[in-house]
This record gives C-alpha cells, structure tokens and sequence, in this order.
C-alpha cells in the first residue's frame, strides 16, 4: 500500500496492494486511519491492482468513508477490476462510493472540493 499526496493539502491517492484480505486488515486499516487522523480527509482509493477482496478488505473501505466523513471529507474509488466492481455492486457499496475509472478525473473530484 502507497500513500501519495495531492496538490491538494488534506488529499492523498492511496494505491491498495493486490490483495486486501483479512490477515492485512488491521495493518491496512490502521495505515490508513493514521493517514486521515493526520489531516487527509479526501482519499482517492486505487483499486486498480486488487484482483482479490474479501469483506474484511471492504470493511477498510467502509472504516475509511466513515472516518472521512466525521471529518467532512469523502473516499472515492479508482479503477476497480470488473470482479472487484463486482463485488462492490453486490454489496451495494457503489451507493455510498463514487466510482472512477479515469486517474486525472477522480484527482481533479477530490481536490475540487
């Protein structure tokens, strides 16, 4: 997992490793909630190399829109794979999550507001 600032001071592109299952969940999580405890409350999540996502892996997405969200900020979600996106419909997460599949363009959403 990789933590990439934007232009944008309280914004970060975090780019999620290719597996989020639950043995990496409390090291993941914790990344993470140390990433928006320090001020980055509009994450763009890339997705695009995850091939395999369990729940407790969408439970990190759900802890990190919640966080954000206490702190007035958002989580959107780049590139998923079609089995990942799949996944995300299944569980209705696409209803809380905007969804990109352009770099540029979900930069540009968060670091618009």
């Amino acid at each position: 997992m990789k933590f990439h600032p934007l232009s944008l001071d309280n914004a970060c592109l975090i780019t999620l490793p290719k597996e989020m299952i639950m043995a990496q969940t409390p090291t993941m999580r914790a990344a993470i909630a140390r990433q928006i405890e320090t001020g980055s409350n509009k994450l763009v999540m890339d997705l695009h190399q995850v091939e395999y996502i369990d729940s407790s892996g969408l439970s990190i997405l759900v802890s990190a829109h919640k966080l954000t969200q206490q702190r007035s900020g958002e989580v959107i979600l780049l590139s998923p794979s079609a089995g990942v996106r799949a996944l995300i419909e299944l569980t209705r997460l696409h209803h809380i999550f905007t969804i990109f599949e352009d770099k540029d363009a979900a930069i540009e959403h968060i670091c618009a507001q």
